[in-house]
């Protein structure tokens, strides 16, 4: 199966191909056809470019199609959830502001019947993953503008109880994958805390290096990512399930 790595930047592609590279060359026997058919795209920072950017490419591979979508990269983790320099792997994929905001607080495209706002990884993949790289499996909350204050800290995280962490492209990854059906992950790296913008606490080489050596566990799930997977997805939205 080929499985497409969806990244913003360049620095985030190096360390996924690090890791994965890495990963095969350090399992006993390993060489080619025993480890993942992964290539990496680089899509640019934000939902739109990582919607259009993956689109483009599923849609151009036909001859030979991909079976696996994975959003990865660095973001900002909740403290209280995912500390700096730990992993994520979406069980929800979330569009956490998009939607409409007025005197009663915020409503999301589901809540207004003008879409969805939620896409859900494969339940079983998805655990598998977090559990191969040592990662928390928990909704991963998409932005197009990312988080500075601690008050729009608590906002999301009241809408948004599970939600570890927040990035900017898991969402439009995952709307161009359901276009195409083809299933979709996402992975993260926590390089800053969600809340009040203080760029000395970044870490981003430390997230950079988390997630090579969480693409170097999951090489050997990626080499054939469904073969335990009963096909079952979750049966609601386990997010507003839980939600207020």
């Amino acid at each position: 199966m080929r499985v497409l790595v969806v990244t913003a930047v360049a620095a985030e592609a190096e360390s996924v191909a690090a890791g994965l590279a890495s990963g095969a060359g350090s399992k006993a026997g390993s060489g080619p056809g025993h480890g993942a058919r992964a290539g990496t795209l680089i899509a640019g920072v934000g939902p739109a470019a990582a919607a259009a950017a993956t689109a483009t490419a599923l849609a151009s591979s036909a001859g030979d199609p991909y079976g696996l979508v994975v959003s990865a990269g660095i973001g900002g983790g909740f403290p209280h959830r995912a500390p700096v320099g730990s992993l994520v792997v979406a069980d929800a994929i979330v569009a956490a502001d998009l939607g409409a905001d007025g005197p009663d607080g915020f409503l999301s495209v589901e809540e207004l019947g003008f879409g969805r706002a939620v896409h859900l990884p494969p339940a079983g993949l998805a655990a598998r993953a977090a559990e191969a790289a040592g990662a928390l499996c928990a909704p991963v909350l998409t932005v197009s503008t990312v988080t500075g204050t601690a008050a729009r800290a608590a906002e999301l995280s009241g809408r948004h109880p599970r939600a570890a962490a927040e990035a900017m492209e898991g969402f439009g990854v995952a709307e161009a994958a359901a276009v195409h059906g083809v299933p979709v992950l996402e992975i993260r790296a926590i390089s800053n805390p969600v809340g009040p913008r203080d760029r000395a606490a970044w870490r981003i080489g430390d997230a950079l290096n988390a997630l090579r050596d969480g693409f170097q566990r999951l090489g050997p799930l990626l080499a054939d990512p469904f073969a335990d997977d009963t096909g079952d997805l979750p049966a609601g939205n386990p997010l507003f399930e839980e939600s207020p």
